[in-house]
């Protein structure tokens, strides 16, 4: 018979997702949950009308800045590049990328939404798309300073 830790670690393994630890939940989930908030933040900017329709009480733009902040800024921490770094100076750095990252995407979400014809499956297209190939470039950049870094013996 399967012990219960066992039986998680199989059905996370079906899905193809980490079991859950604090290092998963910290730099695997909450990242994951991060980009979902970012696609989330990106329709949010480039609809608002859309947004407030689903969410018609309450704002959500700042939920999702948050949530993409915290886990921009985890995945950030936890890069090899970093790792060699005290944590004041990691802290630091990956806040920065975090802020950067996520602010410059909601001033360039705002310039795409000037420029395109306000329709909302177009507008709905242009910023998933366009946020999914800035996490793409951000995610190939990380690796490619990640590779700069030499491997530990």
């Amino acid at each position: 018979m399967a012990s219960a830790s066992e039986s998680r670690i199989s059905i996370c393994g079906r899905f193809g997702l980490k079991p859950l630890t604090k290092q998963n939940i910290l730099f695997y989930y909450v990242p994951i949950q991060g980009v979902l908030s970012y696609t989330a933040l990106s329709i949010n900017v480039m609809n608002p009308t859309l947004v407030l329709r689903i969410f018609p009480k309450r704002d959500i733009t700042n939920i999702l800045l948050f949530n993409t902040l915290l886990g921009s800024g985890l995945y950030l921490y936890n890069r090899p590049h970093l790792s060699i770094l005290p944590t004041k100076d990691r802290l630091l750095y990956s806040s920065f990328g975090a802020v950067t990252f996520s602010l410059g995407s909601v001033l360039i979400w705002a310039i795409v939404r000037s420029l395109v014809p306000q329709n909302v499956a177009l507008c709905s297209v242009c910023g998933i798309g366009s946020g999914l190939a800035m996490i793409k470039i951000a995610r190939s950049y990380t690796e490619h300073v990640d590779a700069q870094v030499p491997k530990k013996a």
